[in-house]
């Protein structure tokens, strides 16, 4: 019981030593807290995959009834701002010097053509941005389809047969890339707390010289890491709520899921993340070294192949395999579908279990290389 006793007061007399030195120390304050609060207006405001007001230049070769008609519909879409052209080769000028997105061509046999069921109008979109071009060319077909349907309804004969498609987007009605960018941010937030800060606390204590004082005392390594371990965990959850009150009251991210679950998952991926930093900072000496491995082995790919901006399934098959050696992938996976999916247990357990694995085995493997250093 006395052992015991002496034990835990060592990892406080510990813990309350790392947590002054995170208080003294202002990066570590402007990285666990300044920082996520950057990424998280910066992102959700600055970081958007819509496509709204698409400056597209009309050429109307026919200048009838119809053709105004049509080209109203496009003018009350409101992911349309429409340009006057005169021709095809001014409005080419424009999109060459970029002042517009594309092109609405309507021919000057539109009306006699849409009344004998074979009309045609050209859509020129700009192809530098190849998603941009992708979903303009998805909204373009809205307009037209509004405008067919009123002209159907006031009883013009239209080139449009009495088969409709009603879609459904699931998950997302709103269509709004902020839904899934709040929970990838979120797993942003904690893999630069956890891995990027932590990556540095031990090589930090190489570097002052502090260790070797540590080495005459009864403290143990396991009592070391909790001690390490247990305020960057505390920063990190403050890093979490953070992003949480900002998907639910800056950007209305609906929470569809169990919030606790949502807590839990979000605390096993920051054991991850932190297992990940203590582990360089226990392998590297040096304070930089460890803050570069720790951007390159966590950050970018939590970035790039997690999922969290670029469908997984569109990338070459061999990047796709590295990904499932990526906590952060199975993180952006969890907490999505928490947030906008719900309780779906075949998709939360196997992630859940996934991540708690590699928390056990980074944890494991920190704590026998730390053995082999301060014992």
């Amino acid at each position: 019981m006395k052992e015991w006793s002496a034990k835990w007061r060592r990892i406080w007399a510990l813990t309350r030593k790392e947590t002054r030195q995170i208080l003294r120390d202002p990066s570590s304050i402007a990285i666990g807290i300044v920082f996520p609060l950057m990424m998280i207006l910066l992102f959700g405001y600055g970081l958007s995959l819509d496509v709204t007001r698409v400056s597209v230049a009309v050429v109307d070769q026919e200048n009838s009834a119809d053709s105004a008609g049509l080209i109203a519909a496009f003018r009350l879409s409101p992911y349309f701002q429409l340009t006057a052209a005169r021709s095809v080769a001014a409005a080419t000028t424009l999109v060459l010097d970029r002042k517009v997105d594309g092109i609405l061509q309507i021919p000057s046999d539109f009306s006699r053509r849409w009344h004998s069921d074979v009309a045609q109008i050209q859509i020129l979109v700009d192809g530098t941005d190849a998603n941009q071009a992708r979903i303009m060319q998805g909204y373009a077909e809205g307009p037209v389809a509004l405008w067919s349907a009123a002209e159907q309804e006031s009883g013009v004969p239209v080139a449009v047969g009495p088969v409709s498609v009603v879609s459904r987007i699931w998950f997302n009605e709103a269509n709004d890339s902020h839904y899934f960018i709040v929970p990838g941010l979120i797993v942003l937030v904690m893999t630069i707390i956890g891995a990027f800060l932590t990556a540095m606390v031990i090589a930090r204590e190489w570097e002052r010289g502090t260790l070797e004082a540590l080495f005459v005392t009864p403290m143990r390594a396991g009592e070391f890491l909790i001690s390490k371990f247990v305020p960057y965990f505390g920063l990190g959850m403050i890093g979490f709520v953070l992003c949480l009150l900002a998907g639910q009251f800056l950007f209305h991210v609906p929470l569809r899921g169990s919030l606790s679950l949502l807590c839990l998952a979000s605390m096993v991926y920051l054991v991850v993340a932190l297992g990940i930093g203590l582990l360089v900072s226990t392998l590297v000496k040096s304070q930089f070294l460890a803050s570069q491995l720790a951007m390159l082995l966590t950050f970018l790919p939590a970035m790039m192949l997690s999922g969290f901006l670029y469908d997984l399934r569109s990338m070459p098959g061999f990047i796709r395999a590295i990904t499932y050696v990526l906590p952060a992938r199975y993180a952006v996976a969890l907490l999505q579908t928490l947030y906008l999916a719900g309780n779906v247990g075949s998709v939360i357990w196997l992630n859940a279990a996934v991540l708690a694995a590699m928390a056990a085995g980074l944890l494991l493997a920190t704590r026998l290389a730390t053995r082999k250093q301060i014992t």
